[in-house]
């Protein structure tokens, strides 16, 4: 891609959200601004994994910010947009979820058909996939190229996990995607299985364009008993990590099941950190089965995350069987890139 574009991306998450989705898009823009990109973000507040919007922000109108860099002129433009976040997940609450912002982001894509000038190119990150029908409709009015970047496989996750049901509407949503896997310029995604779905849906070219890690940032640590010292644990333990979201999909019970088969070995320590609607239920668990050998942490800062990371003996990727290559966590390059295995 040339330099001196201008560049728009639509997307649900974004920086300063710390895992996930937010963290590769905000990564991204801001490189891309860094090089000297005229780029615009149209988001939503930050909310994610903790599902709950994070201060300063209120969530209460549209907000513009600007973010600058010393190392050169240019500027990243970031319009937020009100969404609803629902106290609990169920199928209605998420729907409501994710039209809540695509309604709301409708009238800032308005001002910047009519009042702004053209973009080069479009970038929508899904899920949501139905966010990119607002870069059709840019498209269409004034042009560019439009990229659509699947993190997930939304519809087949919501389909496979029971969260929605119908096969009238499974249908309809696969062809409402179907559209915007057609009409795409560019198709790209992060993993080899989630490629062959895509591709399984429509016959077209899909970009392999992976997830990151910095790896001056993220390093095999070797003194490993200090760490865990650090973290109050016995320098003996044996440490089975689990870090990030903490929701239904990834199936964290089964850590909670092996921990109570082996809670009569000390020597074997197990640790949830993260945050996400599903926290509250596994600690209540933990609670009543009596477990000692279950420990739950925040999210780490990041100024600590690497040192963090490296106190495991075992890192825990858990997912249930049928999300299958739906989608692939975001986490691991991380874990690899850190020593973990």
């Amino acid at each position: 891609m040339d330099t001196k574009k201008r560049i728009l991306l639509i997307g649900h998450n974004f920086a300063p959200e710390p895992t996930g989705i937010g963290k590769y898009s905000g990564e991204m823009m801001h490189w891309l601004s860094k090089k000297g990109n005229d780029c615009t973000v149209v988001t939503t507040y930050p909310y994610y994994p903790y599902w709950k919007i994070q201060s300063p922000y209120k969530n209460r109108w549209y907000k513009r910010e600007h973010v600058s860099f010393s190392e050169s002129d240019e500027k990243l433009t970031i319009y937020r947009c009100p969404l609803y976040v629902p106290e609990s997940l169920t199928g209605l609450n998420r729907i409501l979820h994710d039209f809540s912002f695509v309604f709301s982001m409708f009238f800032v894509i308005l001002k910047l058909i009519l009042f702004d000038k053209s973009f080069d190119y479009i970038i929508t990150v899904a899920p949501p996939f139905h966010l990119s029908y607002l870069s059709l409709l840019y498209r269409k009015l004034r042009g560019g190229k439009l990229i659509y970047h699947i993190q997930d496989l939304q519809i087949e996750a919501a389909q496979e996990s029971n969260l929605l049901k119908g096969e009238k509407l499974f249908n309809f949503l696969y062809k409402a995607e179907k559209v915007i896997l057609k009409h795409s310029d560019v198709v790209s995604s992060i993993s080899q299985g989630i490629i062959s779905r895509i591709q399984l849906k429509v016959d077209r070219k899909v970009v392999f364009f992976p997830n990151w890690v910095e790896t001056s940032v993220y390093f095999p640590v070797n003194d490993k008993i200090r760490l865990k010292e650090i973290w109050g644990f016995n320098k003996d333990q044996f440490i089975c990590l689990y870090s990030g979201s903490i929701g239904e999909k990834q199936g964290l019970e089964n850590i909670i099941y092996a921990a109570e088969n082996l809670r009569d070995n000390a020597k074997i320590q197990f640790i949830i950190c993260g945050t996400g609607p599903y926290k509250s239920k596994l600690q209540d668990i933990v609670l009543n089965k009596k477990l000692k050998n279950v420990t739950f942490l925040p999210l780490q800062d990041k100024k600590c995350f690497n040192d963090f990371l490296n106190i495991a003996d075992l890192h825990l990727i858990i997912q249930k069987a049928y999300i299958g290559d739906l989608v692939m966590p975001s986490k691991l390059p991380t874990i690899l890139s850190s020593g973990g295995g």
